[in-house]
């Protein structure tokens, strides 16, 4: 034995060491008991007592089971001609886990080569009972405004609540009105679905036809059944004029239509604007008997230019009779939901003047008809980029105009990346780039609001939230 270790020192004493024969075994896959595949990063794993399958390439045999560890568990382990088969006991919810199996724990059968060491790190479900508590107790209002509310909206708004500070929630816009078109895109080029999908209504005056039908909410649902978030805005559209059936606006500057007139019983606009709340409230009934909560955003940017600068105006009808008669509309059709029994929404008010002096509160409908509010913010044609640190002061601007509720970017475009936003402080819920009319879906897109590599970016922070990231029992 002395000859041998001697000569193993020295390349001048004794014939060289044989090469081995065969080839050191190479995992093929990884697999739990349920033939799922388990990858590196895997999410929401169940905690039951189980199993894990490593498979390689050809027949290998356990030198030594004891050292294959699944964090602190003992796990038993065994070999099973290409297989090794790993039992483990129930694990702990919300828990990071690393399986690993070091180098020289598996040969191969032919040879004894030793497999390279194997590193699988996964984290488990959510406890389906867990209560989400708020991420900064009593600053905010805890409860929905809506009476009686959805339970999954409220476990929503709960889960909302339990980041915020802490996260933000990433976000797409449908592209036009009742689809995932950009979403889907930003799964294709970056692997992740943003946490939340928003859709409008815009098109509720030709629902429903042939081409758009908001009663089929399988787009919806199928985003829910995936476990993401459902958000929804309204660009309402009304009669030009009195009388006409086909030519329809939101713009404040192309129709007739007076805010003011739907409180008053016989007027034209009390007549349509009850029957799209009645319409509108039929269809989110729909989502709601799926249990779907909808984040709720209408009736947005009322002010409009009116407080930027001498003479401006509100480019929406619904905010073109000025704050008081605005915030009556909003409490109007809070109500009249009410009364149709609507109760999967969380109430989102936006707004998106720039300054602490010009901040549209105003139009505040009042802290009993809004969950969270929101703002707005482009870069305006012609106008310098704007800093991460610039918006990081619009989102303390509106934090201190309403100290109780919780701050949204609901529309963005041409911004900085989110990356860039939260290090500033801009502490948004979630955030959602507006669609690109002509996106053609390739990486490589001129993306008018935030192109692939702004989404690269932005998912890079570890503050920003994905769908698959979302908790397991975020829903009941």
């Amino acid at each position: 034995m002395l000859l041998v270790a001697a000569s193993s020192c020295s390349q001048e004493q004794g014939p060289e060491s044989p090469e081995p024969e065969g080839t050191a075994p190479v995992v093929e896959s990884i697999t739990l008991g349920s033939g799922e595949a388990l990858e590196n990063g895997a999410a929401h794993v169940s905690t039951a007592s189980g199993s894990i399958t490593v498979l390689y390439d050809q027949a290998v045999s356990l030198a030594d089971a004891s050292a294959i560890t699944l964090n602190e568990l003992q796990v038993s382990a065994q070999g099973m001609n290409v297989r090794i088969g790993i039992e483990y006991p129930e694990l702990e919810y919300s828990t990071e886990y690393t399986l690993t199996i070091p180098e020289g724990a598996v040969l191969s059968k032919e040879g004894g080569l030793p497999a390279a060491a194997l590193t699988v790190k996964f984290t488990t479900e959510s406890d389906p009972n867990a209560k989400f508590e708020p991420a900064i107790p009593g600053n905010y209002t805890e409860t929905l405004v809506t009476a009686g509310a959805l339970s999954n909206a409220q476990r929503l708004y709960d889960y909302l609540l339990s980041v915020y500070g802490t996260h933000t929630l990433s976000g797409a816009m449908a592209h036009v009105d009742w689809n995932t078109d950009e979403a889907d895109w930003v799964y294709k080029c970056t692997g992740k679905y943003p946490a939340v999908a928003g859709f409008d209504y815009l098109h509720l005056n030709s629902s429903p036809t042939d081409w758009i039908d908001y009663s089929d909410i399988s787009v919806v649902e199928a985003w829910y059944n995936a476990g993401g978030i459902v958000s929804a805005c309204w660009h309402w559209n009304v009669p030009r004029s009195e009388g006409s059936t086909e030519d329809f606006t939101s713009t404040a500057s192309e129709t007739a239509f007076k805010v003011s007139n739907i409180f008053v019983e016989g007027t034209w606009e009390k007549e349509v604007a009850d029957a799209d709340l009645k319409e509108m409230a039929g269809y989110l009934k729909l989502l709601q008997d799926k249990n779907i909560p909808v984040i709720w955003r209408p009736l947005h940017e009322a002010a409009g230019n009116r407080y930027l600068y001498d003479g401006g105006t509100a480019w929406f009808w619904w905010g073109n009779d000025g704050p008081d008669q605005y915030k009556r509309l909003w409490q109007y059709m809070y109500d009249f939901f009410a009364a149709e029994g609507v109760r999967n929404l969380i109430w989102v008010w936006t707004t998106q003047t720039t300054a602490v002096n010009d901040a549209d509160i105003a139009y505040y409908p009042g802290d009993n008809y809004v969950d969270i509010v929101s703002r707005d913010i482009y870069r305006t044609e012609g106008s310098a980029e704007l800093t991460a640190q610039q918006i990081a002061a619009q989102f303390d601007v509106v934090a201190s105009m309403v100290p109780h509720k919780m701050v949204t970017l609901s529309e963005c475009g041409s911004v900085p990346d989110m990356s860039a936003q939260w290090s500033a402080g801009a502490k948004w819920s979630w955030f959602m780039p507006w669609y690109d009319y002509d996106n053609d879906y390739s990486e490589g897109f001129a993306h008018e609001h935030a192109g692939i590599d702004w989404w690269r970016a932005s998912l890079a922070s570890e503050a920003v939230i994905t769908r698959d990231e979302l908790p397991t029992n975020l829903y009941e």
